[in-house]
Parts: C-alpha cells; sequence; structure tokens
C-alpha cells in the first residue's frame, strides 16, 4: 500500500442535512476514483461508508466513515458523516481532523438545519469550505433558490462556480464559469464532454466568472493590483488566490452534481487536489492555551486520537491523525493522558470496514490501530519528554434523557460494562448511574441516538432491557421558620440511648435577620454537593449539650437532607440552628444526638410550610421562521416561558425556560411539528418552586410509593 507524503494528502469531511446525497456523493467519488469497480446504492444496502446493520436497518448514515481514494496522485481521505443531529458527536470528531469540509446541499430544499448546525462547527473549527449543491436532477430542484439562501445564510463569500445547464429531469450539463467550458455528460454519468459555452448562456457564465474572480482578487491585494491593470487573471493565479481565500474562509466556492447519476464529482476531486489545503498548510490544531500547533513531518511522532469504533472480532478500533513525523508499527510512545507507554500494534488505512494494513502513516495522514491498551478519544501520543497540552474534541451536552430497567435480575455490572464500552466509542452518550433516583440514566441527543444505544444493549451485549421514564431530581425547601424539639430516649438492657435536641429552622435568604434569644457559638456553611447551601450554627450555651455531639447532630441533618420528608428527593437552602437540648451522661453518645437531630429535623420541616422546587432549563431552539407559531405554542402548553428571539436569516431561534419535567420527548415533538427541520440544545438554568397542584400529585406518589415498600 503506498504511503503518500503530507503534500499529497487531503482531510475532508462531508456534510450537510440528512437525506442530502452525502452517502451517495462518497461512494461515486470512490467508484469515478477507480477505488470501486461497481457503485453501490442506499436502496440496496451496498454502500462502502453505510456497512453497520443499524444504518442498514434505518437506511441513512448513523456512524462517521472514513474512506480513502487516490485521484490524480493525491490521497483523498473522505469522512462520511450522519446529516441526523441524534448523531453530532460522529460529526465533530470528524471535523476535528479535516483540513476541508464539503457541504451537499439539497437543491429541492437549499440550506436546511443539519447544514446550519454543521456550518456553526466549521466556524468554530476554522476549517475551509465548500459547497454542492446536489440532486439538481430532481422534479423540484431549484439550484438559484439554493444559492440565494446559502448566500443569505452565509455571507457573500459563497461564489457561484458551477451551475446546471438545465434542471430537473433535463439535467445533463454542467457550466463551468471558472474554467468557462461546459461538461456534457453520457446518460448513465462518467467522464463528460468538454464543450463551448452555448450562446445562450454566455452572458450569464461571463456574470459569474467576474463575481468569481473579483471575489479572489478582493482578498488578495497582489491579485487586486494584477487585475485592476490587467482585467483578468490567469488560471494559475486563480488558483493561488482560490488556495488562499478558501484557506482563510473569505469565499466558499458552490459547485453542481448529481452524485446518483455520477454527473460532476470528478470537478470536484480534481479541486480537492489542486486548490484546497493540504495538511501542512491547512489551519493547525490549538494547545490548551489557544497556541498553534504545527505539523512538522521532519518532527518526532505525535498522533491524536480522534474516534474509537469497537469491532467484535478485533476490539477498540481507534482512529488516529498523526500531527508530526511518523507512525511507526512497533514504536513505543507515552499516552499524554495516562502517562503509560503505548507500543503501536499493526497499523491500518480505511476505506468503511475494510482495512489495508501500512508499516507508516505519514504527518497529516489519518490512520487506525487495534489493541492500543488504555488509549481513548482525545487522547495525544508523542514521544517522551515531548509533551503538549492539545484542546481536546469538546461534545456537546446531551438534549434528552431516558433510565434503564433490566428485565432480568444480575444484570447490572454487565449492563455497567456495556455503557461503559459505548461511552468509550461514542463521548456524546453521558452515562449516570443516580443513586440519588436509583435508576441508570443515560442522556443523548435525541430519540434516534438513544435507540441506537438500546439496539447495541440488546444485540452487541444480549442485555434485556427497556426504556422508562427517568425521575425528577426535585429540591426540597421551608418557606417558614419554625422552632421544633425531639427527645429520643431508648432503653434495652444495659446502657441506654437518650439525647434531646432543640432547632431552629429557617428558610435561607439573603440578609437574614438575628434573634435575640440565642448565642452563636459557631457557623458551618455548607455547599451541598446537590446544589444550595445548609447554614449550621451552634447556639448552645452552658454546656448542656457537649461540643463533642455537635458532629453528629449534623450527621443526623444531612442524613435527612438526603431524603427530604415530601418526594424522598434532596433538602436545600436552609439555616439550623441548635439552641437548646439535654444530655445525659451515661446514656448519651453520637447514635442518640444523630436520631435525635434526625427526627427533630422531619417533625420540623413538615410544619415549616415546605416547598418542592423541580429543575428548570434553558432551552434555544432553531427553526425556519414557518413554525415559529407552532413551536411557541408547544412551548406554553410545556409551561416555559419564552425568554428571547432571534433571526439568522430565514432561521429563527428561540429562547424559552421549561422545567425539565416537560422537556421528556420534547425532542421528538420539535421534530414532530417541523418535519424534522428544527434543532435545540438545553442548559441547566435553576431551581424554581412547583406549582401547588403539582406538588400535590407528586406528594401523593410518593406516599403511595412509601406504603407499597
Amino acid at each position: 500500500m503506498r504511503v503518500y507524503p503530507s503534500s499529497r494528502v487531503r482531510n475532508v469531511v462531508l456534510l450537510g442535512h440528512a437525506g442530502s446525497g452525502k452517502t451517495t456523493l462518497s461512494e461515486t467519488m470512490l467508484y469515478e476514483s477507480g477505488s470501486k469497480s461497481r457503485r453501490g446504492s442506499v436502496e440496496d444496502k451496498s454502500t462502502t461508508s453505510d456497512y453497520h446493520d443499524i444504518e442498514h436497518e434505518k437506511g441513512k448514515s448513523v456512524f462517521g466513515t472514513l474512506l480513502n481514494l487516490d485521484w490524480r496522485g493525491n490521497k483523498i481521505n473522505l469522512i462520511d458523516t450522519p446529516g441526523t443531529s441524534d448523531y453530532i458527536g460522529e460529526v465533530i470528531g470528524a471535523l476535528r481532523v479535516a483540513d476541508t469540509a464539503i457541504f451537499s446541499l439539497n437543491a429541492e430544499y437549499g440550506i436546511e438545519t443539519g447544514t446550519e448546525l454543521h456550518w456553526k462547527y466549521t466556524e468554530r473549527y476554522n476549517i475551509p469550505s465548500l459547497l454542492i449543491v446536489n440532486k439538481p436532477d430532481s422534479n423540484h430542484a431549484d439550484f438559484q433558490r439554493t444559492v440565494d439562501m446559502a448566500k443569505e445564510r452565509f455571507g457573500r463569500g459563497v461564489v457561484v462556480v458551477q451551475y446546471p445547464y438545465s434542471e430537473g429531469e433535463d439535467f445533463h450539463a454542467i457550466i463551468d464559469v471558472l474554467k468557462m467550458t461546459m461538461y456534457e455528460f453520457p446518460e448513465d454519468g462518467g467522464k463528460p464532454d468538454k464543450l463551448p459555452i452555448p450562446d445562450s448562456h454566455q452572458a450569464q457564465a461571463e456574470l459569474l466568472h467576474n463575481e468569481l474572480v473579483e471575489s479572489v482578487a478582493e482578498n488578495d491585494e497582489t491579485l487586486l493590483d494584477v487585475y485592476f491593470e490587467q482585467g483578468k487573471l490567469t488560471e494559475s493565479q486563480m488558483r493561488e488566490g482560490l488556495q488562499q481565500t478558501l484557506l482563510n474562509r473569505d469565499i466558499f466556492p458552490l459547485f453542481c452534481c448529481s452524485a446518483k447519476r455520477n454527473m460532476g464529482t470528478g470537478r470536484v476531486m480534481g479541486f480537492l487536489g489542486n486548490v484546497a489545503p493540504n495538511p501542512i498548510e491547512a489551519n493547525p490544531p490549538k494547545t490548551l492555551d489557544g497556541e498553534e500547533i504545527k505539523l512538522d513531518p521532519e518532527g518526532d511522532p505525535l498522533m491524536f486520537i480522534f474516534k474509537n469504533s469497537s469491532e467484535s472480532h478485533m476490539g477498540d478500533m481507534l482512529y488516529f491523525k498523526v500531527y508530526g513525523g511518523s507512525a511507526e508499527s512497533g514504536l513505543d510512545l507515552i499516552n499524554h493522558t495516562t502517562e503509560s507507554t503505548v507500543r503501536l500494534p499493526s497499523l491500518y488505512l480505511m476505506n468503511g470496514e475494510e482495512r489495508q494494513e501500512v508499516n507508516r502513516v505519514n504527518t497529516g495522514d489519518i490512520g487506525a490501530a487495534v489493541k492500543l491498551k488504555n488509549t481513548n478519544v482525545n487522547d495525544l501520543l508523542h514521544t517522551k519528554g515531548d509533551s503538549v497540552d492539545i484542546d481536546p474534541i469538546h461534545f456537546p451536552e446531551p438534549i434528552i434523557r431516558t433510565a434503564i430497567k433490566l428485565k432480568r435480575e444480575g444484570e447490572e455490572d454487565k449492563l455497567g460494562t456495556a455503557l461503559h464500552q459505548l461511552q468509550r466509542e461514542d463521548p456524546s452518550l453521558q452515562v449516570e448511574h443516580s443513586q440519588e433516583l436509583r435508576q441508570v440514566i443515560i442522556h443523548g441527543q435525541g430519540e434516534e441516538h438513544l435507540a441506537v444505544i438500546k439496539y447495541a444493549l440488546e444485540n452487541r451485549f444480549n442485555i434485556d432491557l427497556e426504556f422508562v421514564k427517568p425521575r425528577i431530581p426535585y429540591r426540597e425547601t421551608i418557606t417558614k421558620e419554625v422552632r421544633t424539639n425531639y427527645k429520643h430516649k431508648k432503653q434495652s438492657g444495659g446502657a441506654g440511648q437518650f439525647a434531646q435536641i432543640s432547632l431552629l429552622m429557617e428558610p435561607l435568604r439573603n440578609h437574614m435577620p438575628e434573634h435575640s434569644d440565642l448565642k452563636i457559638r459557631d457557623v458551618q456553611e455548607i455547599d451541598l454537593d446537590w446544589g444550595g447551601k445548609l447554614v449550621f450554627r451552634n447556639c448552645i450555651v452552658g454546656g448542656i449539650i457537649d461540643n463533642r455531639f455537635m458532629p453528629a447532630i449534623l450527621k443526623g441533618i444531612m442524613e435527612k437532607m438526603e431524603n427530604g420528608p415530601l418526594s424522598n428527593c434532596r433538602v436545600r437552602d436552609i439555616r439550623i440552628s441548635v439552641y437548646d437540648g439535654a444530655m445525659h451522661s451515661v446514656d448519651s453518645n453520637d447514635a442518640a444526638f444523630r436520631s435525635a437531630a434526625l427526627m427533630a429535623f422531619r417533625e420540623g420541616f413538615r410544619r415549616a410550610a415546605p416547598k418542592l422546587l423541580e429543575p428548570i432549563y434553558t432551552i434555544e431552539v432553531t427553526i425556519p421562521a414557518d413554525y415559529m407559531g407552532d413551536v411557541m405554542s408547544d412551548i406554553s402548553t410545556r409551561r416555559g416561558q419564552i425568554t428571547g428571539m432571534d433571526a439568522e436569516g430565514s432561521i429563527q431561534k428561540i429562547e424559552a425556560q421549561v422545567p425539565l419535567e416537560e422537556l421528556d420527548h420534547y425532542a421528538t415533538r420539535l421534530k414532530s411539528i417541523t418535519r424534522g427541520s428544527a434543532g435545540f440544545k438545553r442548559t441547566f438554568s435553576h431551581y424554581a418552586e412547583v406549582p401547588r397542584d403539582v406538588q400535590k400529585k407528586i406528594v401523593e406518589q410518593t406516599k403511595k410509593q412509601q406504603e407499597a415498600y
């Protein structure tokens, strides 16, 4: 297998909304380059990139897949990514190692929500991007509308390089305004004939050609001077200008092709080879401090792990990009995260599930390895003493959660092991073993994401389970002050137990008044692990309770605060003053005072007008303007409050605050009412009081559960 120098490598990620034709495009590129003798199709479940059973079942990409092909001496690493937002973790990992992004735009629908989401990440990672208007042969294709939408959303940097001679069923030719040539394709696609641009399109082609030349020239002062002097740029000058303006994200060249009919893909690959940056020229990765890491082919080996895909017969397949030197089988490197030594095993170049073994992978190239011990996504492998803190891949926060209920007893450890492995493969998945809620809860990017996790647990790990509604981590507090007293007295045979305490319980607020009858001897402010505070004050005078019993009193209070009297949820934001009590010289001990404090707290809490608090989340919904009314109405039915609205071109943003209880299955509902064109993200905001009727219902449910036990 040929090993390519860095200058001959192109790392490209395919992006775009689900259904825009990315997988078909990648399949056609493989076929056109000669890497495949026959084109597969999504419908026949025969594409190179969609090879997992779950992808065949769903009829679309679920995982990011690494492909590679040779186009006229250049190696193109092509990463086909899912277009559904549920699998955004697969996209982000690919973006991190890509040097160029290709956006596939559906000529029928233009700029869709998935495209919007992916674009934001290319902006964040500063990745040069080009656009392809795909499916110009569909019945409702509208090339110009798609271009207008792209310019509206992505700015005037969008410049047309190609446009279709005709659209719909008559599509058979592409006019290239960079080369000023028309490419006419045979009926079954493939190699086109190069023809002069017809007279009927000459004026439009010249107009677009001038716009392209001006866009390139105005971003390069030297080329701008040449353009003013000569009125045109040569092909080599255009190539040079395109390389720099593409790299700077000053322009976003827009092409046209029908991936399904193999019309136009060769021209795109030619552009990648001639204009797109190689890894050395591309925008470099950065350290945690924001400093650039220069890729050095002559330097020491440096490898970044960006993906983990488990193979049933081989174990973890770890994908890496070489940031320096060469990765070679048998080389010993240091894992920056664990500081352990790792010996590189066999190395592979990947083409879907097919792998080709190589002895070396050069700087800038992407490869894979199996059996890399104690190595995970975001790990950096380097030579001894050559450490660097690289900025890791930042995966998005989840937007949906569900709890797992096992159907067979005794599989808890098996489930834990399986979830750990799935989280290694997919860092956008979060697993929570909640002692508070007594549930195993998984957090994901959408219903489809969770369904894929369930599929893996059932089919890969043979675990029989069901998804159930996760409990809500409510909080309890009080709204008025009370004084409470409790005497704990127990006699059994010899030594007994005795403790008596009096507590003042108050809701914790700013600038609280003091009580003239209390003398404060000691104050502890405790930041609770579950949020909020407990202020614990020792106001005992005269030695009626020894100081040595105060930790036991605090322990009893904390114990009950972890299982509040209202709903068994945790208590927060309360001030407790121990101001009176009694002890016995023989029968008083820590256990007695712990029990007395627990019971005093429970009884006082119930008389202190207790309130239940619920978690409130801030959500940001991104939608086309047509669905604004429906989405806002749905938010109001979820006890949500709209806090802001904004617009970016034709895309609208709604910000609202909604109780977590009301966000169950919201992602599914949002997709339903917007026909899959919306996206949203959520972040925890604060705790707020639960409405009275909701609190009553929750307390009654808790009481029934306690009686059942």
